[in-house]
């Protein structure tokens, strides 16, 4: 069967391709209007939900982002992921049920329909769609990149496309992305969740016995053999020092409240009760799936050390290069195919949130009413968006030199920033307010945006993402208590009540 290894492979992501274009094609028959393609109806069941959830916070930026930043800096990445619990906690107790309850009660398509409703601002309205919107183009570039460096990772381990190049693999890539999110809107993405999430999941367990299996030793002998070469590497901050990694992991644990994407998500459950079974159900998955991240980072990093392996290329060969070495063919076949999966949701999730700010949210905020026939301008617009994020992806590969997770990161704290105090500390108190809001988004993306394209470098390891939510955190309760109490309308009160 090892000699089949190659086909295999490609046997299964071909068969998942198919898959995602019979799901487009089917989701297009569900989809009749702009609330379908936004928000699913509202009416998904609790697993549906909790597998999207869960399976949307990792996608391509845990599967080929995390074992890459292992392997390149150790383990200051477990910062990123052992507060997942904390952030899952925060946003089922103090966001689901409220913004579904705000969703339900004014009819909202998007967060931002949610975020102008609350605070009676168009301006809060425009601006945070305007921050979803450049926060999409760093993480839809993320998932771009990332199936692209697997497709082509898969296919130049072929004769035949030996020398594929990553340009070509993006275009590949896109093709099936494209048909999919353009066709299927959300309802393809949450559906597909279902499946993908179920096996990154078994995926993720798997991955840790195989890994284990490396070397004599498993694990323990790996480690081993890091500490020889660096001790700092496997040390729980890693090669990146304590500022650093504390930051990340509040950036990734208070911050993943605030994506939007999972927000979004929340929106779309039939019944509120049903979050007492998506909060463990999501957590759970996001645990088995994570394995992966360390597991096959550390392994990676230690097999080079020792020479079994020659040194990666890129630290984002990681884990393909893994699946190739050690994975048994089937596994590997399942896992790719469970990596496109994830990647091809979160895109989908991704575009879809950017297209409502482009389409619905925006033309609201600036006009006061949507454009006329959203449903077809949404599927206009989730091809353009995807055109650009590609060409971003590829610049910040060639011309920037970005890993994937470092790429995924600066996404992830765009929006953390920019969200977590308008939704997170906004719908759980009354005094704040809508000027606080406006503050807490321009604040938060001229900090995270100035940071990075001054390249400025921040002293102690500080990074921009932990800067920026903190500020924007601290101003908007600042602004908040010396400004007066809000009049709130009777809806909003009657909501932030319960």
């Amino acid at each position: 069967m090892e000699a089949w290894r190659i086909e295999i492979t490609l046997g299964f992501v071909l068969v998942y391709m198919i898959f995602c274009i019979l799901v487009g094609l089917w989701a297009m028959r569900r989809t009749q209007s702009s609330a379908d393609f936004f928000v699913a109806g509202r009416g998904l069941g609790p697993m549906v939900v909790a597998l999207a959830v869960f399976s949307s916070t990792l996608s391509g930026f845990g599967f080929v982002g995390g074992p890459g930043l292992v392997y390149s800096s150790g383990m200051s990445s477990m910062w990123m992921v052992v507060v997942a619990g904390f952030g899952y906690a925060i946003g089922f107790y103090l966001v689901a049920k409220r913004i579904r309850m705000f969703a339900g009660v004014y009819d909202a398509l998007s967060l931002p329909d949610v975020v102008a409703a609350r605070y009676s601002s168009e301006w809060a309205r425009g601006l945070t769609a305007v921050t979803i919107l450049l926060g999409v183009m760093g993480y839809l570039a993320t998932q771009i990149l990332a199936m692209a460096l697997v497709l082509q990772s898969i296919l130049s381990a072929t004769e035949t496309f030996a020398d594929i190049s990553l340009v070509t693999c993006v275009f590949w890539s896109l093709a099936v992305l494209i048909f999919y999110s353009v066709t299927g809107g959300i309802v393809a993405s949450v559906y597909t969740d279902v499946v993908q999430g179920s096996i990154m999941a078994v995926a993720g367990v798997l991955i840790l016995f195989t890994a284990s299996s490396v070397m004599d030793g498993g694990l323990s002998q790996a480690t081993a053999v890091i500490m020889a070469d660096d001790a700092e590497a496997a040390m729980p901050f890693g090669t990146l020092g304590m500022v650093t990694a504390i930051g990340w992991g509040f950036v990734f644990g208070v911050g993943l409240a605030g994506q939007p994407h999972l927000v979004t998500k929340m929106m779309m459950n039939r019944n509120i009760a049903d979050n007492r079974i998506v909060y463990p159900v999501s957590l759970l998955g996001y645990v088995m799936a994570a394995l992966l991240w360390f597991s096959v980072g550390i392994i990676m990093r230690a097999t080079v050390l020792d020479g079994s392996v020659d040194p990666l290329v890129t630290a984002d060969s990681a884990a393909p290069l893994f699946l190739a070495s050690f994975a048994h063919p089937i596994l590997a076949g399942i896992v790719f195919a469970a990596l496109f999966a994830a990647i091809m949701s979160t895109s989908d999730a991704f575009l879809n949130i950017g297209t409502a700010a482009v389409v619905h949210d925006l033309p609201v905020a600036i006009r006061g009413r949507s454009i006329d026939n959203e449903l077809f301008w949404a599927r206009v617009a989730t091809f353009v968006i995807t055109i650009v994020a590609a060409g971003f992806a590829l610049y910040s590969y060639y011309g920037n030199d970005r890993l994937v997770a470092l790429l995924g990161a600066f996404g992830w704290g765009t929006f953390a920033a920019a969200i977590v105090p308008v939704v997170v500390l906004g719908l759980n108190w009354k005094r704040a307010s809508a000027k606080a809001a406006v503050v807490a988004i321009v604040s938060s993306l001229l900090i995270n945006f100035g940071i990075e394209l001054l390249s400025i470098r921040l002293p102690y390891g500080i990074s921009g993402p932990f800067l920026a939510i903190v500020s924007s955190m601290t101003l908007f309760i600042v602004v908040s208590l010396l400004g007066k109490k809000p009049k709130l309308a009777p809806e909003v009160e009657r909501i932030m009540s319960i």
